[in-house]
Parts: structure tokens; sequence; C-alpha cells
């Protein structure tokens, strides 16, 4: 897939989230590093996926590009606009009329004692979009543009499908005509046999109204699928930004390769890239590049200090940047990789 332009929709400059959390008594209280130095930006157009493991701050980071979660420093910009300088009624209506997300259960995240028509309409009466026809109409408009016929509007999310419920979801998320939606874990919920259909209707709306979305996910392959670029977040961090086309193979970050290597394929069987040990917990990350713990490659230098943000040769550059001491060279196969972490040496 390629971007359809390049003007600049979102940027995050050095975002920190940190959470305070109560732990081993009742006067201590731990710092959570949810994300850590996020810079990154988002592309008129473009489909981002976001991949990692579990507490990595990738719903984190899903929260600040719409304006759900207030950074403890560092700046989001919408177009350009410092998001949090402005007033909160400005805020909310420039979030509103310009974002939407899609969540991972739509069994919670839809309003189970409203009709369908209800939950379309909620986000027209609060930005008070149109008069109440053109409110009914836009509602019409919404279910024929998610694939659902119009006698679901009176139903409640309880009496349709788990699939149809996320086709309502990604609905209401449409219904200000965003140009930016984020799907955090947008099929996770479902059962696998509905899941294509909604990764299609994903896919085909991105195209029919020239979307930019954000796509988080567990799912590696589907995310390669999906995006135009892919983030690679470990502990917080932003470790890797690449073209989905270069993955897994044209990826230089230690972690993207062995997560990519992780996943099952239809031809090949799993022969995972062996890590050591469990990600370190958020409230004492290590010193250093926050992957050394597991990297094969790790030494000293790795210990004491963080990786400066490094570029790819790609054919245009700031493409590919990465975060690492000892990047993988071009050209290492995964069995490379796999007699390289498995060398006593390594450890």
């Amino acid at each position: 897939m390629t971007a359809t332009s390049t003007e600049t929709l979102v940027e995050l400059a050095d975002v920190h989230v940190v959470y305070t959390a109560r732990s081993g008594g009742l006067f201590r209280r731990d710092r959570v590093y949810a994300l850590t130095g996020a810079d990154f930006t988002i592309e008129a157009g473009e489909t981002v996926g976001v991949v990692g493991e579990s507490g990595c701050g990738k719903s984190t980071l899903a929260k600040i590009l719409v304006g759900l979660e207030k950074p403890t420093t560092g700046t989001v910009r919408f177009r350009g606009q410092d998001l949090w300088s402005m007033s909160p009624a400005r805020r909310r209506a420039a979030i509103g009329s310009s974002t939407g997300m899609v969540f991972q259960d739509p069994s919670t995240a839809l309003n189970r004692r409203l009709p369908i028509r209800q939950v379309l309409r909620d986000p027209l009466d609060v930005h008070r979009v149109g008069n109440s026809r053109q409110r009914e109409e836009r509602v019409r408009e919404l279910l024929d543009l998610v694939g659902l016929p119009s006698s679901v509007a009176d139903l409640l999310p309880s009496q349709v499908s788990g699939g149809q419920r996320q086709r309502v979801a990604v609905a209401r998320a449409l219904a200000q005509r965003p140009q930016l939606l984020i799907a955090d874990e947008p099929t996770s919920a479902l059962d696998v046999s509905v899941r294509a259909q909604i990764l299609n209707l994903l896919l085909d709306l991105k195209e029919q109204l020239n979307l930019a979305m954000v796509f988080v996910s567990h799912d590696i392959q589907t995310v390669r699928r999906m995006s135009d670029r892919v983030v690679t977040m470990y502990l917080g961090r932003i470790v890797e930004q690449t073209p989905a086309g270069a993955v897994p193979g044209g990826a230089r970050h230690p972690y993207t390769r062995a997560l990519f290597s992780a996943t099952p394929g239809l031809l090949f069987p799993i022969d995972p890239i062996p890590l050591a040990g469990p990600v370190p917990s958020a409230t004492r990350p290590p010193s250093g590049c926050p992957f050394r713990t597991r990297c094969w490659k790790a030494d000293d230098r790795c210990a004491t200090e963080m990786p400066g943000v490094q570029i790819a040769t790609v054919v245009r550059p700031g493409d590919h940047l990465f975060r690492c001491h000892h990047p993988i060279r071009d050209g290492s196969t995964d069995l490379d990789l796999i007699s390289q972490a498995q060398e006593p040496s390594c450890h």
C-alpha cells in the first residue's frame, strides 16, 4: 500500500506517559513508564501498524493519538496545533470531528441499553451535527457504509452478532467523517470466521474514504498486510519504524526480527529466534537499551547508553528508523540469527 498524501495529520514529540501505581504496601507508590520518549507522525491517507508484546504501550499510544490520554510530558500536535494547549471545548471539537476509534471488544464499547440507531446518533447529537432529519439520514448512510441492513437500527447491540456489533462500532467511529481512524485490536474479540470480514471492511473504508489509520494488533502478519508502515514497541518505547514491505527480512532491530520469527505462517513452521527471560517490569525498566536484558547482541555499551535514532538506507530517507547499537545486518536470515542467539558467548 502507498499513502496518498504527504500532509502530516498528527505529530508526537518526545511524549512520555507515566502512571503512579500502589505496590508493596499502603504508602509505597511505583512509577509505571507506559510510554517513553515517543516521536511519531501520521500522514494523511497512510496506515500505520503498531506491534509489540502485551504491556509494551500500544494501547497507550492509541489513546494519546485520539486525545483520551494526556501525556505526562511532550507535545501532541494535530494539523500543526498543540492539542493540549487548546481549551477543553476546542480540543473536544477538534478531536471529535477529525478522529474516530474502534475498540477491542464491541460488547463493552457499545451502550447495551441503547438501540443501534441511537448508538450511531450519539456522536452527531453531542457535536450538534446538522438537524434531526440529517442525523437520521447519516445513520442510514453509516449502516450502508459498513454493510448492515437498515433493519438493525431498531435492535439492541446484544441482538446482533459479534461481527455485526463491530461493524456498528466502526460506523460510530466514522459518524463525523474523520480523517484518522484508530483501530485498537479490532478483531481480537471476534471469531476467526468473521475477522477477515472486518479487516476487509477496514481496508475498503480506508480506500473509499481516504482515511489515515493506526492499526494496533498482536497479529503481526495482519498488521503487515494492513499497513504502509510498521512501528515496533518494546517496554513503552518505539524501537523501530519501517515500511511494511521491509519486514521481516529488512528489519534492523533484533526485537522486530524476533517478534516476526515467532509468528506462525501457512507454509513454514514456527522457528522463533530465542530471547532470554521475560519482559522487564515497566516500573523498573533496564538502564541503557530497554531490550538489552533479552538480546543476544547486548554488551556493556547497551547497559549504559540509550541507542540514538539511526536511519536505514531505503528509497526515501527517514522511512526506516531504529534504535540499536548493534543492528541486524542486511541479508541476515532467521537461521543466522537463531545460531547467533544460541551461541554461549552471546549470553
